[in-house]
């Protein structure tokens, strides 16, 4: 039993309730609980076993039962009985961007959909157009998400993966036999989505560990075991590979399958000038004029060293100039997450969040954040509960009267308004110029061309209030493109209009993209790591944008959130054209 699995079952049963139509309510209260269990900061799992989940914001009486059960079972009667109300492959279809519980219901009650393969049969021969509630578009953009999703069928977000890793990482660590242990591959780059995992562990014993591998919680079946290396396929369907290595190969093969192959084939070519050949072994010497192969070599820093580098932080390992910059010792000091002061771009009950201000004031100053952004909706966001002016002057107040009992935190008072057609604003801005910062954003009308959508967002951007601008393309990885947009000519324009650029790290975002990030610090434009968080658990999500911000070659001055407290007030409240 781990912490993602009490989760999803909760957000399963959120999904179930659904589907039947239940009290709102209570479906809210299941999706909060999931919530609450993956950014409960404690071990959650034995908490519901020992059943001492009582006074734990977010999870109620029913939800505690249920998890203590669960936990100390390994299964959930309430969650089983449900399920068995509906086919399994019904549910691959909330995978598919734009399909809620409703459209699956009616796809289901109507024309006996289960799968995604009958529902790309029922839109080819145009009978899901034929639904009310459906119609051509609707068919047509189900049949792209079809293809959207078979394109990506064996990928992962980063973010929806870290925790598995983590717990499997802790295991690793714990087992007697392993000296070392380390994930490596595109998931220790911080690409935002991977296709397996690869695990590298240091051990005397490289069967024994290689078996015990394929016996984790995590795993469904098993590929190969040998004694060297495991391949295994998880739950999720991701696969894991295990290379057990000696101590002394250690620090090579990390280096090796971190990667990525276009580095590595860099360095070697370091490394032959030498006279070395490198491989994840080791250095060995080429020839008869070879200089002295060095034999210090204990930690991954030690092989730069020996290739006349700096250390490359793995993030950065993509060939993109770092090797250059290493060799000049001009490389950047990435940004922590230690350096976070607060954070901005976050929702709560008042628009389409989980938690209210209380609850995500409260949770940020237990993170040990100094300040904290609201921005919900505005109006013109329907589904997303977006508020009128009125609501929004009432929030304006809430938020004063919380600043007021909180000397030692700040609220921001802000809005995330939606960047119209033409690319004016959802507020006036009479209505603008009261907030502390206003996140500008496009959620709707995705079908402009690039020069049209490229237009639309410069535009807001030139608005004096316009503080940062949200998700540059709007994508959401793995299940829909971003809107073409013209990075250069949007980085240009937020670079000549003082507007922050954020770093969207919902993990179905990670926006703007890791790739843009450096030409945008380079032209003086600041970041600003925002979860967009619609509950208390995800506000944790800054951490991943850490991580996607230390890929794009980030420091500490290039990021607003890292100032102090003074600092920001101190930033927001002076003219736009002036910072």
């Amino acid at each position: 039993m781990t912490r993602e699995i009490l989760a999803d079952v909760l957000d399963e049963i959120a999904l179930l309730l659904e589907l039947k139509d239940e009290n709102s309510f209570k479906v809210r209260a299941y999706r909060q609980g999931a919530d609450t269990v993956r950014g409960f900061d404690g071990d959650i799992v034995q908490l519901a076993a020992d059943n001492q989940l009582t006074g734990i914001k977010g999870i109620g009486e029913a939800l505690r039962d249920k998890l203590h059960i669960l936990a100390s079972t390994g299964w959930l009667p309430f969650h089983q009985h449900l399920h068995a109300e509906f086919p399994p492959g019904l549910f691959d279809l909330f995978d598919l961007q734009g399909l809620g519980p409703k459209k699956v219901k009616a796809l289901y009650a109507s024309l006996a959909i289960s799968s995604i393969a009958e529902l790309k049969l029922a839109c080819e021969a145009g009978t899901v157009a034929t639904l009310p509630g459906f119609g051509a578009k609707t068919q047509t953009n189900i049949l792209e998400a079809i293809t959207l999703r078979e394109k990506f069928a064996d990928a992962f977000v980063l973010g929806a993966i870290s925790p598995l890793v983590d717990e499997m990482l802790e295991t690793l660590r714990l087992h007697p036999e392993i000296s070392r242990a380390a994930v490596a591959g595109s998931f220790r780059r911080a690409k935002e989505t991977v296709h397996d995992l690869d695990f590298l562990v240091a051990t005397k014993s490289p069967a024994l560990v290689c078996e015990d591998f394929t016996t984790l919680p995590q795993v469904a079946s098993i590929m190969v075991c040998g004694d060297t290396k495991a391949s295994v396929r998880l739950h999720n369907g991701l696969q894991c590979d295990l290379r057990a290595v000696s101590n002394s190969e250690f620090p090579f093969a990390l280096q090796y399958f971190t990667g990525s192959k276009e580095h590595n084939i860099a360095l070697r070519s370091l490394a032959l000038k030498r006279g070395w050949s490198l491989n994840e072994y080791g250095f060995t010497a080429t020839g008869k004029h070879a200089t002295a192969v060095p034999a210090d070599i204990c930690e991954e820093p030690d092989i730069y060293r020996a290739l006349g580098l700096d250390f490359i932080e793995p993030e950065l390992r993509e060939n993109q100039g770092e090797i250059d910059a290493a060799a000049a010792h001009c490389l950047p000091k990435l940004v922590e997450l230690s350096n976070l002061r607060g954070t901005f771009h976050n929702h709560t009950t008042a628009s389409d969040g989980l938690n209210s201000l209380d609850e995500m004031v409260a949770e940020a100053i237990d993170m040990g954040l100094q300040y904290l952004g609201i921005a919900d909706h505005s109006k013109s966001t329907f589904i997303g509960n977006g508020l009128d002016e009125t609501r929004l002057l009432n929030q304006l107040a809430a938020i004063a009267k919380l600043n007021a009992a909180h000397p030692e935190f700040r609220v921001f008072a802000g809005s995330e308004v939606d960047i119209l057609r033409d690319g004016s604003l959802d507020f006036d801005d009479s209505i603008l110029a009261r907030l502390d910062y206003c996140v500008a954003s496009v959620h709707n009308i995705f079908n402009l061309t690039e020069d049209e959508m490229t237009r639309r967002i410069c535009r807001a951007m030139e608005n004096e209030h316009v503080t940062m601008l949200g998700h540059v393309t709007g994508r959401l990885l793995l299940k829909r493109e971003g809107y073409p947009v013209n990075h250069v000519k949007i980085i240009d324009c937020a670079a000549a209009t003082r507007t922050i650029i954020e770093l969207n790290c919902s993990p179905l975002r990670l926006d703007m993209d890791w790739r843009w990030w450096k030409r945008a610090r380079d032209l003086g434009v600041l970041c600003s790591i925002n979860p967009d968080a619609h509950s208390i658990a995800r506000l944790h999500h800054i951490g991943l944008g850490v991580r996607l911000a230390r890929k794009g070659w980030l420091r500490r001055e290039d990021i607003l959130n890292t100032r102090s407290r003074a600092e920001v007030e101190a930033f927001l409240h002076t003219p736009k054209a002036a910072r």
